[in-house]
């Protein structure tokens, strides 16, 4: 399986320089590479070997332009085979519906990118303070070639690192993302996955998950960064187009906005470790996202919590940790009853389903996530009894008071596998 970890450069000003230089080298050549591959006739070759005849000519190019002899041959050549994957990604947007148009030359702003392929980098990890390394590009304008980076966690085990791409973000500070392949768990067999040791997740607004076991995650409350990137925009559209100062606030809306994306993005990553790691298979709905974003109602909310990104999220640590990830249809698992099965049709504000035919109780999400956990086990092929989950979630205790689920604030989930997401539901007294 491949991985991209990223890391923080943390790169001098002379190398800042460097790489700004590089990058913008790269962004030129890939201009020129564009406009040639445009004359070429569609009939001559497939893509490939259109993007081929392009790159080919990279040696005689550097007798003119002396700037890319000052480049690395392989950041060069996948330069140019860049236009042929943004091709391939606008066919599968294409075919996916979506309008699409022409490839573009790239503005300074837009070309934030260059890539090392297989040689001409080198990391060591070893060198500097603990979690510190140096990474050495060859070719980088300057004396000092020797970037310190912050290694944050330990690469996969891997043999060879097949990659690296050094990316500027909006808010100038430098990533390297490493492309290594790394060995996987491997998935238990359907015959001998036990139901018990199976999840049902239901996606929601109020709360992100709420799992069939009873636990009830909050959503992450953003509304501070809101406010902050709200003040920031609007001294923004007070400055001058492009100027010093305009430059400057950009950059701190930026930074507002890669603070909130940094929150989600972890958030969404140590619930997908927990729920892989924790449980031989995670079922999921299969949200049409696109069409609940077109709608009217809370459309900001539905966008911001990020349901396709945390499915995506959900596959990706599925595969890494050996555990079955599984997309169910989603239509109907809030209305009907987890016990019987009977459908009863709820409002938006009505939190609590409780069932005309059999007189089962339950937390309404609670009982969608039931209902995603059966209809996972059924997809999946698992055996379980006809006994259904909802015996392992009784709608009342042994004292007369209503069982509630066990509910936590975003705020708790701290680290990967926090003992906050280990609580289980109340048990009920035999």
């Amino acid at each position: 399986m491949n991985y991209s970890p990223r890391f923080r450069l943390l790169p001098t000003t002379e190398q800042r320089e460097a790489m700004d230089w590089q990058r913008n080298t790269v962004r030129q050549l890939y201009n020129h590479a564009l406009h040639e591959f445009n004359r070429i006739p569609e009939d001559s070759g497939t893509l490939r070997q259109r993007v081929w005849m392009v790159r080919d000519t990279l040696p005689a190019l550097k007798d003119w332009w002396p700037d890319l002899k000052q480049v690395y041959s392989t950041v060069l050549q996948k330069a140019v085979e860049r236009i042929r994957d943004n091709i391939q990604n606008l066919g599968k947007l294409k075919a996916n519906g979506y309008d699409v148009g022409s490839l573009n030359w790239k503005k300074p702003r837009e070309y934030r990118s260059f890539t090392y392929r297989q040689s001409g980098f080198e990391l060591d990890k070893k060198s500097g303070p603990t979690g510190r390394g140096l990474l050495t590009l060859k070719k980088l304008k300057g004396e000092t070639r020797e970037i310190p980076i912050r290694l944050h966690r330990d690469l996969p085990d891997h043999d060879s690192i097949k990659e690296v791409t050094l990316k500027k973000e909006a808010t100038g500070a430098w990533y390297a993302s490493f492309c290594i392949e790394a060995e996987t768990t491997e998935k238990p067999s359907v015959e001998d996955i036990n139901s018990t040791d199976t999840v049902g997740l239901d996606l929601g607004v109020l709360n992100f998950i709420h799992d069939s076991d009873g636990r009830s995650v909050e959503r992450l409350d953003l509304s501070n960064e809101r406010e902050r990137l709200e003040h920031e925009q609007r001294s923004l559209s007070r400055k001058e187009y492009e100027s010093n100062n305009w430059e400057k606030q950009r950059r701190r809306v930026a930074e507002v906005h890669a603070r909130m994306s940094n929150k989600k993005r972890d958030f969404k990553h140590k619930l997908a470790h927990f729920y892989t790691t924790e449980y031989d298979a995670a079922f999921v709905e299969n949200l049409n996202v696109k069409g609940l974003l077109e709608s009217p109602e809370n459309a900001r909310n539905k966008a911001e919590v990020g349901w396709r990104d945390f499915i995506t999220i959900l596959e990706h640590h599925g595969e890494k940790n050996g555990c079955h990830v599984v997309q169910v249809n989603p239509r109907g698992t809030t209305k009907e009853c987890a016990s019987c099965g009977v459908e009863t049709r709820k409002l938006l504000w009505v939190r609590e389903h409780s069932c005309p035919t059999c007189g089962f109780e339950l937390d309404r999400d609670w009982n969608a996530a039931l209902n995603v956990r059966s209809r996972g086990l059924k997809k999946l092929g698992v055996v379980h009894s006809e006994a259904t989950p909802v015996e392992t979630a009784t709608a009342v205790s042994t004292d007369g008071g209503e069982l509630s689920s066990i509910v936590l604030d975003a705020s708790r989930v701290t680290e990967t596998g926090s003992s906050a997401l280990k609580e289980a539901t109340r048990s009920v007294a035999e």
